[in-house]
């Protein structure tokens, strides 16, 4: 079997891009047999809560002589790490709020990257090196080279550096800008190019979903 993992962080249920090319992903990717399955996380219906305790950053091993780390919270992250682990695909849906990415998916995130068990550390531990991860970031605006928005896109770097150098997964990044033209009227100029840039995005996640 092999198995999807699709993390989902929108907080529109109805609209969102994230989750319609999410979705377009996971469905190309069940399409391709029963041997193929889906693991869903929605991290807005079912939110992952801030680490309880600072010393969750770290393993067992390197934690505080009087560290303690409520049991529930152990035992969550010790569900999200082997989710994770389990996967041999990863697809994240993380749109653009403020700038920057959700905090239902920077709860996740903190949870689990992990020096010395997801990431290397103390001793070489790298058990994601060169599995796929789709990061999927829908943005309100156009963050093009010499735009006013050029260098604010604080969602997908972090991603790439959690998800693509510290876990050294495969990254690839399917963006889409404009979002708000729908919505904004100072900007339902830029519809056309909203609905091609979607369009564009989510035919490459199926394409993708059929290739990994």
């Amino acid at each position: 079997m092999r198995t999807l993992l699709r993390i989902d962080s929108s907080a529109d249920r109805e609209r969102s891009r994230s989750r319609a090319i999410t979705a377009a992903f996971a469905e190309a990717w069940l399409d391709r047999g029963p041997e193929f399955a889906v693991v869903e996380r929605d991290l807005h219906r079912q939110p992952v809560p801030h680490l309880a305790d600072a010393a969750l950053h770290w393993p067992p091993r390197l934690r505080p002589a009087d560290a303690a780390v409520p049991a529930e919270a152990e035992a969550l992250q010790q569900e999200l790490i082997a989710e994770l682990l389990a996967a041999d695909v990863l697809i994240v849906g993380a749109p653009m709020y403020n700038y920057s990415l959700p905090s239902s998916l920077k709860a996740w995130i903190d949870h689990i990257h992990v020096p010395g068990v997801t990431a290397d550390f103390d001793i070489e531990a790298h058990p994601l090196l060169g599995r796929p991860a789709v990061i999927v970031s829908p943005r309100g605006l156009s963050y093009d080279p010499g735009s006013p928005t050029d260098g604010w896109d604080h969602a997908v770097p972090p991603l790439q550096l959690i998800i693509g150098t510290a876990l050294q997964m495969r990254v690839t990044v399917l963006t889409t800008s404009l979002t708000l033209a729908d919505t904004v009227p100072p900007l339902a100029e830029f519809r056309q190019r909203a609905v091609a840039e979607f369009e564009a995005a989510r035919a490459e996640a199926v394409a993708l979903a059929r290739q990994l």
